[in-house]
């Protein structure tokens, strides 16, 4: 184990007795060190960086039509509950001389919503990353997500659901092609 692992755990043995648990029960004993595994791998983003992840597949084409990645799953983290948002993340964009592979996409999500953070700047760090990588003409991410802290405390609404939209280059500046892009994301086969 690691120092930040063994600290990380110390702090779940601290809120499990602080909530008026016996961290010494048998259910619980190896609770904190998990529960500080989990936490890694639930924030892991933070220990990625995007020219590692995209790894130069970022490849030539002629292609300048719109490109959609559509439905990627993502969980992320609230930055003000540390309670769970889960939901999917569209992407579109407007290449202008090279395409980025297709699983890059995925894995620029899963960097960037694998931290602490709000919904509406993961929807931005998510389309300026794609922006950087591909020196695209415009991109759009759409996130629509359902937010546990709104759904087991505080109003308890189950059947809540947000959705944040950024709109950078040609898709900020041409209704057409914003437009475009959200009749793609309402068609489905």
């Amino acid at each position: 184990m690691t120092n930040k692992l063994d600290d990380l755990a110390s702090h779940f043995q601290q809120i499990i007795a602080g909530l008026g648990e016996n961290p010494d029960r048998e259910g619980l004993q190896d609770t904190p060190i998990r529960a500080a595994k989990a936490m890694q791998f639930l924030t892991q983003g933070y220990k990625q960086s995007l020219d590692t992840l995209v790894n130069n597949a970022v490849f030539e084409s002629a292609m300048d039509e719109m490109v959609v990645v559509q439905d990627i799953e993502l969980y992320s983290m609230c930055e003000h509950h540390m309670l769970p948002f889960i939901g999917k993340c569209h992407i579109a964009y407007l290449p202008q001389g090279k395409v980025l592979g297709l699983s890059k996409f995925a894995r620029i999500v899963d960097m960037y919503a694998r931290r602490l953070q709000i919904q509406e700047n993961l929807t931005r760090e998510i389309a300026e990353a794609v922006e950087s990588v591909t020196d695209a003409n415009g991109v759009a991410v759409v996130i629509e997500a359902q937010h546990m802290c709104m759904m087991m405390r505080g109003v308890e609404k189950q059947n809540s659901r947000m959705k944040t939209s950024v709109m950078l280059g040609a898709f900020r500046k041409s209704q057409a092609t914003r437009a475009e892009f959200l009749q793609l994301l309402n068609q489905r086969n």
